[in-house]
């Protein structure tokens, strides 16, 4: 079968009576709202409620898929504890989706569980389904840090595996708008919290789920929005489809905004497959934006281009400066975004047989395996900043004299552990500072022994 049709909805738990004890009343045309949704859902009879929520599991680099035959919960913690829940998961679907992600070397499937009971943004729109449709077990899935085209990528998993198990289905995208509408809001008032709810209320209107992509991370930020991956995830659920669309709701009276939508699948429509749009355009203006840098930056954007878009190492090219085809070095890749560092990884010494293929190597590695960060996504990549450092061979000293922070960079060494900094840093003032920050970097306390080597770059920009 396939999903029959996917909803927006929000899930303040002031809206539940008994934790609201009459606070809900003045977001009535959003209690209505539901009313709606749920009648619908009922109507519907589905076999299996996928839910998004912000509240259930998240983690920076992975989308949580809960596991198990049931889960329980309640609203103890809003100070109502008689509204309780005891839920049937979908075994097969959640398995299906599992499998998918697994094939596809997606990371997303039911590993860490911290949390079996269910939060409230699962809880709230099961609060206004039950009282309508008692039947269809459910799948819950949290967010993730990972950006918005792995979440709309995540939804397309969901649509092949409500396909492939036949599962009649609807999607329910759980998530508040933005937190900062008004002044005697819990959060306060920003002036992106009023644009974020039109953007976004206007995108449900249209079902213009391409134009999700355009919000911007510190956009959303700014604007405090809680669901709007939640929204990505339905999109992706819906890719390919065309849709008819309906507003029922837009509420700003608690500070918090709360929208509620309903999408219904009407055939297949090849023009709404919103992903591949946007990665389409979105290699097109790479190809022109590469023109000002050098050939190194080129070839280094390049390089996590092809790994970042395509999952493919770049193939050496054949057409380089004949220096990077024919000498042997250590380089370092170094990715900023916004004036912050986003990734930096590189080799010392050479262990590819030019240094073309060591920048090949470093910038995929760069990008996607710098542990203090999330692999980059292809949205980001417009927004990005590479350095090509490339090095000399490293020569001992025997005096931190002999370092100058501007023109050397260092290596501590202390055993079998080693720290490196490039010279020429941010924020590096002086060699004292350079050497403690590389004992760091290597794991090495204050006190211990130490030997230096310094080695000079070639700095690309």
């Amino acid at each position: 079968m396939a999903i029959e049709a996917a909803f927006m909805v929000p899930h303040p738990p002031l809206i539940v009576p008994a934790v609201g004890r009459g606070g809900e009343k003045q977001i009535q045309e959003t209690t209505e709202a539901y009313e709606k949704v749920a009648d619908e859902i009922a109507k519907i009879a589905p076999e299996t409620i996928i839910i998004t929520s912000p509240h259930s599991i998240m983690y920076t680099d992975y989308f949580h898929i809960s596991p198990g035959k049931r889960a329980k919960g309640s609203f103890a913690r809003f100070n109502a504890p008689e509204v309780s829940f005891e839920e049937e998961y979908d075994e097969k679907l959640v398995e299906a989706i599992s499998d998918i992600a697994y094939e596809e070397d997606f990371a997303a499937g039911t590993l860490g569980e911290r949390e079996p009971e269910l939060d409230h943004g699962t809880m709230v729109p099961l609060w206004f389904i039950r009282k309508k449709y008692k039947g269809g077990k459910i799948v819950r899935i949290g967010l993730s840090g990972l950006g918005l085209l792995d979440h709309y990528r995540l939804g397309q998993m969901i649509q092949k595996a409500v396909n492939d198990t036949g599962r009649r289905a609807v999607f329910v995208a759980s998530g508040d708008l933005s937190h900062k509408l008004q002044d005697y809001g819990p959060y306060g008032f920003s002036k992106e919290g009023p644009v974020y709810d039109e953007q976004i209320m206007d995108v449900a209107k249209g079902a213009s789920f391409g134009e999700m992509f355009d919000f911007k991370e510190d956009f959303c930020e700014k604007a405090a929005e809680c669901g709007h991956r939640s929204f990505v995830i339905m999109a992706g659920a819906l890719d390919g489809m065309a849709v008819d669309a309906t507003v029922y709701s837009h509420q700003d009276v608690t500070g918090v905004g709360y929208g509620i939508a309903s999408f219904y699948p009407a055939g297949e429509d090849a023009r709404r497959h919103f992903r591949d749009i946007y990665l389409a355009k979105l290699r097109e203006t790479l190809d022109d934006s590469n023109a000002s840098s050098d050939e190194y930056v080129k070839l280094a954007r390049k390089s996590l281009e092809s790994y970042i878009l395509n999952q493919k190492v770049l193939p050496l090219p054949m057409d380089l400066p004949k220096e990077m085809l024919e000498t042997q070095a250590g380089a370092f890749v170094s990715i900023h975004k916004a004036g912050r560092l986003r990734g930096c990884i590189g080799t010392i010494l050479p262990t590819t047989k030019c240094v073309a293929e060591e920048i090949i190597q470093n910038a995929i590695s760069a990008s996607t395996r710098d542990n203090r960060f999330n692999p980059i996504s292809p949205e980001e990549i417009p927004d990005l900043e590479i350095n090509v450092d490339v090095l000399s061979k490293p020569e001992a000293i025997d005096s931190p004299d002999k370092l100058d922070v501007k023109r050397y960079g260092v290596i501590v060494s202390s055993g079998g552990r080693r720290g490196l900094l490039l010279p020429d840093l941010d924020g590096v003032t002086s060699v004292k500072q350079q050497i403690s920050i590389a004992r760091q970097k290597g794991g090495i306390g204050e006190n211990e022994p130490i030997s230096l080597q310094r080695f000079e770059v070639i700095r690309h920009i």
